[in-house]
């Protein structure tokens, strides 16, 4: 039951809401500095996690993100036996939406990958759908989980001092066609918090599979059990 839908008596009051979502804001940054550091401080080769018989994964890191801020994720994938795959390309992922997904396709191709799964955070997310809704190379791809993705656009996005922040705006060109783009959504499953300082119109996708975590937060959802249970889910 929602707090919508309690008795006025039980629902929660608005200081209790805030201080539970000040306390995930102040843990997610927390550990998204965290993460930040491990990726500046990383030297692990990313070809060390490229082999594996299971399902081949390829990941797609948020914007300023780069690859080794899901390192965590992609040791427990490789692990499990998944080839985690890296694309390079993106860097520190500041670059279009477009580009972005052409790079991710030129890797699949490249490398001869079939049926993979995308494991995406934030804007990685958008980068994935884009190559599965307008790319060939997107036939390559059975199926991404994506973590706190704005599928939706951030109302946020418009106050950003920056073109990479701004481009998430709904009403950007990108963004209209990767709503419009629903024929791929059947093959996604969008997980994310219960509160997302980033995305407050939340991460939920019409037609997707849609997974709402009992926590909150826009990084350290990435840390929930539920993601790698939900790519085990869609690689086997």
């Amino acid at each position: 039951m929602t707090d919508a839908a309690r008795p006025a008596s039980s629902r929660r009051p608005a200081w209790h809401t805030f201080v539970r979502d000040a306390a995930w804001w102040a843990r997610d940054y927390a550990y998204a500095v965290a993460a930040q550091g491990r990726a500046l401080c990383g030297r692990d080769a990313a070809e060390a996690l490229a082999d594996g018989t299971a399902t081949p994964v390829v990941l797609l890191p948020g914007i300023y993100e780069t690859w080794r801020f899901l390192q965590p994720l992609a040791r427990a994938l490789h692990e499990r036996g998944h080839p985690v795959h890296v694309v390079e390309d993106l860097g520190g992922n500041r670059r279009p939406v477009v580009d972005a997904a052409h790079r991710v396709a030129a890797l699949l191709v490249q490398r001869r990958l079939d049926d993979v799964v995308l494991v995406a955070h934030s804007k990685g997310g958008l980068i994935g759908k884009h190559l599965m809704a307008f790319d060939p190379a997107g036939a390559r791809v059975r199926a991404m989980v994506a973590v706190a993705t704005p599928f939706g656009g951030s109302r946020y996005s418009g106050y950003m001092p920056v073109p990479s922040l701004r481009a998430f705006r709904s009403g950007d060109e990108t963004m209209r066609a990767l709503a419009a783009a629903a024929a791929v959504n059947t093959r996604i499953v969008s997980v994310y918090g219960a509160f997302d300082p980033h995305i407050p119109e939340g991460s939920e996708l019409a037609g997707a599979r849609n997974v709402r975590l009992a926590t909150g937060g826009h990084f350290r959802v990435l840390a929930d059990p539920r993601v790698i249970a939900e790519v085990v889910r869609a690689a086997e």
